[in-house]
């Protein structure tokens, strides 16, 4: 029996046996340092480890100062787009490639039967929308004349021959003051010194140069300056952009009427905290981008920088 079992093992000896048992157990281990190099192959970093770093904090605020807003000025004038621009911003995604039925440009089949339609049926279906068509391409932000222009640029390129639709006409200027309450006394003055019909010059009585009243003189038009932002700028610009660091203190900012926090940097100056707010500051003290990421005007800057001053003082 003892002759048959050991046939059956290939264990025969101790050596054998503490030799499987070695090998195991280094099989185990080779596994369990293959898994950890696998899994820490990539360097890992516990979250927040590094979060305050000046160098991390720019990289966050980065996108948000470059790419991810554009900050427009409500009260500037709005430049309107040519029908081109238009047409590769908001038309193209659909007329470029006929997506939901819409006429491709350039072809001019997908385009005859809308011409029948006349060219006032075309842009009230631009602007109103139809169908899949959403208004003004779905961007309620453009003016109608943006989208006349893109209708006609479409529609020139598909063998129409449309007229460019014109910009408005500006408003004409208000009359300079005291023009007509110069032009009253005149108008007394020549009554005055007319001679009434029949009757003879002599007998005119004819006032005194002396006496007419002199014209208002025109206020003289105030000299070319350099602009100047309000206080209300100012405010509004710290709420879209200066906020969002001043008002909770982030990135070593300030704080909004953290007088302990505004005195030494008060001290410094308005020059300089004019230059940092334009220019963008890095340093000990925290981390400001040009301008707050903002886009706005040195002018508002200034007005902004003068509005928080004036707040933690």
């Amino acid at each position: 029996m003892s002759d048959a079992h050991n046939e059956q093992s290939f264990i025969r000896t101790p050596k054998q046996l503490i030799g499987v048992v070695a090998g195991f157990f280094l099989v185990i281990v080779i596994g369990i340092i293959l898994l950890v190099v696998f899994v820490t192959s990539d360097s890992l970093e516990g979250a927040g480890t590094n979060s305050n770093a000046p160098e991390a904090i720019a990289a966050r605020m980065r996108p948000v100062a470059e790419e991810g807003f554009t900050l427009i000025d409500a009260n500037a004038p709005k430049v309107l787009q040519a029908g081109g621009a238009v047409y590769t911003a908001v038309c193209a995604a659909c007329h470029a490639t006929g997506a939901a039925g819409a006429p491709k440009t350039g072809v001019a089949a997908d385009w005859t039967a809308r011409f029948a339609q006349g060219y006032d049926t075309l842009v009230k279906h631009a602007i109103e929308g139809i169908r899949a068509m959403p208004a003004k391409g779905g961007n309620p932000d453009l003016d109608n004349l943006e989208v006349e222009r893109a209708v006609v640029y479409m529609a020139n390129q598909s063998g129409a021959k449309f007229k460019e639709p014109a910009a408005p006409a500006a408003p004409a200027a208000a009359p300079a003051a005291g023009t007509e309450v110069a032009a009253a006394p005149a108008a007394v003055n020549a009554a005055t010194a007319s001679p009434v019909a029949g009757t003879p010059a002599s007998a005119t009585p004819t006032a005194p140069a002396t006496s007419a009243t002199p014209a208002a003189p025109a206020a003289a038009a105030p000299a070319a300056g350099p602009a100047v932002a309000s206080a209300d700028a100012g405010k509004a610009l710290y709420n879209s952009a200066c906020i969002a660091c001043h008002g909770a203190g982030i990135a070593g900012a300030p704080k909004l009427a953290d007088k302990a926090n505004w005195a030494p940097r008060i001290q410094q100056g308005n020059a300089v905290l004019y230059e940092h707010a334009i220019k963008g500051y890095q340093g000990k003290a925290g981390v400001m981008p040009p301008k707050g990421g903002s886009s706005a005007p040195d002018a508002d800057v200034k007005a902004a920088v003068d509005f928080m001053v004036a707040s933690s003082r």
